[in-house]
């Protein structure tokens, strides 16, 4: 009955190619154990097509309840919430990113205390959260949007264990990024970015609508209705898109490193279009990095790369 994925599987789940051997999820979801933890995803939880316990991944609030459920069980997070509409990151995938770049970052010192920097920290607050919860790191979340803060600020309250490592910084001007949120005199060792990938809300909505039609089908979810997606996969605008999409927002973030190149040692983002990756490699090599990583992550299907780069 497993055979959607194209491999004989054992009873003995085997870890799921892809997600870095330190990842909690390798093994999947173990529904039982997260609705022990956390009961409110019960309600959430049947066998699909295929016989197996999942969630509705097109239904936005499941897919909320699911990631309270992990941070819950996994990270001692408790409470997490975020408002409707806004973005609603696979924790799974989220976890990833922060474990490659510890080993980026431990590529030849130890440093207990590192300072990260998550660029557009949204409503959800995953990186920093995550950072702190796995490696104690201190972190700073920087965003745009004043409301999305203040709701990382509810989640920080609710884990009084974080306040000493997450400070929350509001970026006051749009056409900045690191300018106003890097202080003088402060050094982080790796900032992290998960840019807005569309370049306008009607192209955001599009893509929420093709990405609910291929997780009903791909989970084998009967679909019932054909109602349209909420925005839960885009975000609050900033979180979703922005003019000139991930490739205007890339080259921003690029040329605004090199005027921070002393201040950070490694800066990096999350790419989800191949085709921006070329040239931004480019545009870096231009500005002179001494080092520039490419770093792939796989996630079920889905391929998304890390770019990394340092003028150190």
């Amino acid at each position: 009955m497993n055979n959607h994925h194209g491999s004989e599987k054992s009873p003995a789940k085997p870890v799921r190619k892809g997600l870095h051997p330190k990842n909690l999820h390798n093994q999947g979801y173990d529904f039982p154990v997260l609705v022990k933890s956390h009961p409110p995803l019960a309600p959430y939880v049947k066998p699909n097509a295929y016989g197996e316990l999942s969630i509705g991944f097109a239904d936005p609030l499941a897919v909320k309840t699911l990631n309270a459920a992990l941070l819950n069980r996994y990270y001692n997070i408790v409470d997490w919430d975020i408002p409707e509409g806004a973005l609603c990151p696979p924790i799974p995938g989220r976890a990833d990113y922060i474990h490659h770049m510890a080993d980026l970052i431990g590529l030849g010192h130890e440093q207990p205390s590192i300072k990260l920097l998550d660029i557009g920290t949204g409503a959800n607050g995953i990186y920093p959260l995550l950072a702190c919860q796995i490696y104690g790191w201190q972190c700073v979340g920087s965003d745009i949007n004043p409301q999305s803060l203040e709701n990382v600020a509810t989640i920080i309250a609710n884990n009084p264990t974080l306040k000493d490592h997450f400070t929350l910084r509001t970026q006051h001007n749009k056409n900045h990024i690191f300018e106003g949120i890097i202080q003088d005199g402060e050094f982080f060792d790796v900032s992290v970015c998960n840019p807005p990938f569309h370049a306008s809300l009607d192209e955001a909505l599009k893509g929420s609508q093709r990405k609910f039609n291929n997780l009903a089908r791909s989970r084998g979810e009967l679909k019932t209705t054909t109602q349209s997606p909420t925005l839960n996969f885009g975000g609050l605008g900033a979180e979703l898109w922005c003019k000139g999409g991930e490739q205007l927002f890339l080259k921003k973030l690029i040329r605004e490193s090199q005027e921070y190149a002393t201040q950070c040692r490694w800066f990096s983002s999350l790419v989800s279009k191949t085709d921006n990756v070329k040239p931004a490699k480019k545009l870096i090599r231009k500005l002179g990095a001494v080092d520039i990583r490419e770093i792939e992550m796989k996630q079920g299907n889905k391929i998304t790369r890390i770019l990394a780069w340092t003028f150190m």
